[in-house]
């Protein structure tokens, strides 16, 4: 409904509902967020504006629609037919090349969506209540920054950031506002990994000494191919697109989606790195690391890639437990027996994803007499149920539980120095096989302690007129 509909105005009546909902409005008892809903119903629905609505956009998009509360209220996006939402439109090359990653479009809405193809306009927009940014990760940090100065609540979606400062100055700009800001690292919202954050850390499996995910993806030989600069589609905003990264001539394996195999733009450290990097620390109970050292580079895949498709990372805890990702993107088949990330305990060891976990108990070696210190254990994600009762994917949770926070301003399951935490993983990461040393983190700090030419690599210079 718009403001003039009511007495009251909508950002009055959900700073009021905050109150109540945190008990601080004199003579109201508190209640939950799903209680809210119950009582509003639609009348007061959130209105929401999304910058960025290629492939993942356009899943949140579906994700956000399906909520009675939430109306469509926005769109921004670089390309027209994206932004129009007519896949008729979409330059034929990319339908041949990303058929599965162009969205299909062509949503029906039961208001008219404002249209912008500049974020900042959209941000300006006083009917805008929150926005979703699913920009590549170059941006998030810009466009999120002026969102929350906009006075918007944000949704950002992984990875946070492209460098370690840009997580820190989104953090900060945060802490000195009202503003709500979740982010997409989607396992938190996993009924699982919820389970297991609790009760590692007390000891479930034992002491954890070793942790491992991976990422495997055979791109051989191709990959994502050899192209030449060339115009962009006329109807794509290359220059804008590009924002604060250096200027280069536009190729058709950078955007849209390829730009992950770019390190100006991503790298899949930051695409899949981030998720799996995250759960770890998070039922490890870590805050970050404090020494890396990494390997690898191109020796398969012949492609204009400038990333590495073959990598492997090591990270060091202070409380005495190492964590390793692998990245093989030049060949195929598993790595566990069961799931995607392993914990290796002294009492267990846990395989898990967000359908389960397994965890077999130790047997003993050398010089020992004891029998199982614990009994195996498995368990899907049937039998389980989330915090709150409900059930549903994980980014499910995520989006719900970002609609209610905007309503409670209780902290989202993923708040932004958590997910700043979680991607600063896959920036050490890179630096690390970048300078080719084994670094010493100071997390406090956020800087190197033994290598200065590491240090110059936590942020670069934004090509002007854009700045943090």
């Amino acid at each position: 409904m718009k403001n003039s509909d009511h007495k009251t105005s909508r950002r009055e009546f959900l700073s009021k509902t905050a109150l109540a909902t945190a008990g601080l409005t004199i003579g109201v008892q508190p209640f939950a967020a799903a209680n809210y809903r119950k009582i509003s119903g639609s009348a007061e629905r959130i209105r929401m504006g999304f910058i960025g609505l290629g492939n993942r956009g356009s899943q949140l998009l579906q994700l956000f629609m399906s909520h009675p509360d939430v109306e469509i209220a926005a769109f921004c996006d670089l390309y027209e037919p994206y932004l129009l939402r007519d896949r008729n439109l979409v330059d034929p090359r990319y339908l041949k090349s990303l058929a599965t990653q162009v969205p299909k479009m062509g949503e029906k809405f039961p208001n008219q969506v404002k249209k912008y193809n500049d974020f900042r306009k959209l941000l300006e927009d006083k009917d805008v209540d929150a926005v979703c940014i699913a920009t590549p990760d170059h941006w998030h940090a810009l466009i999120t920054i002026s969102a929350i100065q906009a006075g918007k609540d944000v949704y950002v979606e992984k990875p946070l950031t492209q460098t370690i400062k840009e997580g820190r100055m989104m953090v900060d700009t945060q802490v000195k506002s009202k503003q709500i800001v979740a982010v997409g690292l989607n396992r938190r919202g996993n009924i699982v990994y919820q389970k297991l954050a609790k009760e590692v850390p007390e000891g479930k499996i034992g002491k954890v000494t070793v942790a491992r995910a991976f990422r495997i993806n055979d791109m051989y030989p191709s990959g994502i191919g050899k192209l030449k600069p060339e115009d962009p589609p006329k109807n794509f905003n290359w220059d804008m697109w590009l924002g604060p990264r250096t200027f280069r001539p536009y190729q058709y394996n950078i955007s849209p989606y390829m730009f992950r195999w770019w390190k100006d733009y991503s790298s899949q450290m930051g695409n899949w790195g981030v998720h799996f990097m995250d759960v770890i620390r998070w039922m490890l109970g870590e805050k970050a690391p404090v020494a890396i050292s990494a390997q690898g580079g191109k020796y398969a895949v012949d492609d204009d890639r400038d990333i590495p498709d073959t990598m492997e990372v090591t990270y060091e805890f202070a409380s005495g437990s190492i964590a390793t990702f692998s990245i093989y993107e030049a060949s195929s088949g598993g790595m566990f027996q069961y799931g995607e990330v392993e914990l290796r305990g002294t009492k267990g060891t846990l395989y898990a994803d967000e359908d389960g976990y397994r965890i077999t108990g130790t047997k003993k070696g050398q010089f020992q007499t004891w029998d199982k210190m614990i009994e195996d254990e498995t368990l899907t994600s049937k039998n389980e149920k989330l915090a709150d009762g409900s059930s549903g994917d994980s980014t499910g949770t995520l989006v719900r539980n970002f609609l209610d926070c905007i309503k409670s301003r209780k902290t989202p399951l993923c708040p932004l120095e958590e997910g700043h935490r979680s991607t600063s993983f896959a920036h050490l990461a890179n630096i690390a096989l970048q300078v080719r040393a084994r670094l010493e983190w100071d997390p406090t700090k956020e800087t190197f302690i033994n290598n200065e030419a590491a240090n110059q690599l936590l942020h670069y210079e934004y090509r002007k007129p854009w700045k943090l």
